[in-house]
């Protein structure tokens, strides 16, 4: 008797765990499928707006959304560095805007009336003064988050409105048109970086591919981007650790608004105009973008790859339901309920995650020796 029932017991534990086996397998699968959400979303779009419209998968097509893409991944890649750390930059869209009145103003002649003259810089020193501002503005957002202990959400609305009231302040509230210089004045050349097309491709795509290229290597091959991870995942004991939280921080945020004065740049270079309501609600692409692409809002995860996919996605949906005629009251609707489902989709992965851990350990604690 002793013997059968040392023999059930036996079997009933390998049958637990096997079961258990079974089931973190299962779950590591669906973790697999969370995990590559963003790139079926991507294949889903394309192949439904490809069914619908002969034009949508056409080269010319591909290459002008990948464009339009361009400024909202140029936006987004800042924006995932900020998040990874666990906080938000609401103020992108405006500092977007700002740039590119910066610009206008610029390339318009700058009177300095103590010499009686009026100047007129150069293109490259008039991008180095735009995304100077950016870099300054997203200065004052890290000092607030930092050394005021400011929430992100407040002080990146304040700057929101900040430069935003600048711009208009700048500008009168009116459009600065023909930003293309005079050859005379030996200021042309601003139109190319919007325009341009280096083998083939506009500037801004070479630009976001350059600059995927630097966040990922600043994000895997520098202490940088080693301390970010450690921050966004445990501040405390990151802190505790000796990396350097505050500067951290800070150059998170400053990086941020340097890509959002990048994106003024290309905007009102391809439009050859600069409004001060430019930008608006990019801010909540950005972060769509990034969110759809995986990253956590909590901070500790996230990539570029998948920052570029949910780029790709929010852009394709975007250019997709205008070429099929959807009205852009549903245009609105429709990115609302892509962004909620990327949100569940995360909550979920990370639930699917926990299961699938704690699966794990119950199959390891039970294989025997």
């Amino acid at each position: 008797m002793t013997v059968d029932t040392n023999v059930a017991r036996t079997e009933t534990a390998d049958a637990e765990v096997q079961e258990a086996a079974a089931r973190a397998r299962r779950l590591f699968v669906l973790n697999l499928v969370f995990e590559a959400r963003a790139f079926i979303a991507l294949a889903v779009l394309i192949a439904v707006f490809g069914f619908l419209s002969d034009s949508f998968l056409t080269v010319t097509n591909l290459i002008t959304m990948t464009k339009h893409v361009a400024i909202n991944a140029v936006l987004a890649l800042g924006m995932l560095l900020v998040i990874l750390k666990g906080g938000i930059d609401l103020s992108v869209g405006s500092i977007l805007g700002l740039s590119g009145v910066v610009a206008g103003e610029l390339l318009g002649g700058v009177r300095l009336d103590i010499f009686g003259v009026v100047a007129y810089p150069p293109v490259w020193v008039v991008v180095i003064i735009c995304l100077g501002v950016g870099t300054a503005a997203g200065l004052v957002n890290g000092i607030l988050v930092t050394r005021f202990k400011v929430a992100p959400f407040i002080a990146t609305l304040g700057t929101l409105y900040i430069a935003r009231g600048i711009a208009l302040l700048m500008s009168n509230g009116q459009t600065y048109p023909r930003l293309g210089g005079d050859p005379s004045l030996d200021n042309t050349g601003f139109g190319w970086i919007g325009t341009g097309r280096p083998l083939g491709l506009p500037t801004s795509i070479w630009f976001m591919m350059v600059l995927a290229l630097a966040v990922t290597l600043l994000l895997t091959k520098t202490p940088f981007g080693r301390w970010l991870y450690a921050t966004g995942g445990n501040e405390r004991a990151a802190e505790l650790s000796g990396v350097p939280v505050l500067r951290v921080k800070t150059l998170v945020y400053m990086i941020s608004g340097a890509c959002a004065a990048a994106s003024g740049l290309i905007i009102a270079s391809e439009l050859t105009s600069a409004a001060p309501q430019a930008g608006e609600t990019f801010e909540l692409n950005a972060i769509a973008a990034v969110v759809i692409g995986g990253a956590a809002l909590s901070g500790g995860r996230g990539t570029v790859r998948g920052t570029l996919v949910g780029a790709f996605v929010i852009g394709f949906l975007a250019d997709g339901l205008v070429i099929v005629g959807v009205s852009t009251f549903w245009q609105i609707l429709i990115k609302g309920a892509v962004i909620i489902l990327a949100v569940v989709l995360d909550q979920g992965q990370q639930r699917f995650q926990r299961r699938g851990a704690a699966a794990a350990a119950v199959a390891a604690s039970r294989r025997p020796d």
